[in-house]
């Protein structure tokens, strides 16, 4: 755990945030800035930085990354309408938070 990183005070448990889906590996909770009707955020426990530090040894947390975010738009109603990942990578692409996290968005009508 990074000392001060909010997404692993999340993922250890240390805030009150309602978790959609844990397990020994990643939790998923909704975006407190949602950019769509649902926007679900996949964070690993492990702390990873950005995905420019991701190591070799870090290929089953992304995977499982991709398999949970499938399961979750299926959880909640978007699998079928459609719906978008992505991975916001250091501040100039858009990350805010410097712990490796995966948005799930989709929803729209």
């Amino acid at each position: 755990m990074e000392k001060g990183c909010l997404f692993c005070q999340i993922s250890h448990g240390e805030t009150s945030t309602e978790l959609l889906f844990e397990n020994d590996t990643l939790v998923v909770f909704k975006d407190i800035h949602p950019a769509a009707p649902v926007h679900l955020l996949i964070v690993p426990k492990q702390h990873i930085r950005s995905i420019n530090d991701l190591q070799d040894a870090d290929r089953p947390i992304l995977a499982e990354m991709l398999l949970v975010a499938r399961d979750m738009a299926a959880q909640s109603g978007v699998a079928t309408s459609g719906y978008r990942l992505f991975v916001n990578v250091e501040r100039g692409g858009g990350q805010v938070i410097f712990h490796l996290h995966l948005h799930l968005i989709g929803g729209w009508k």
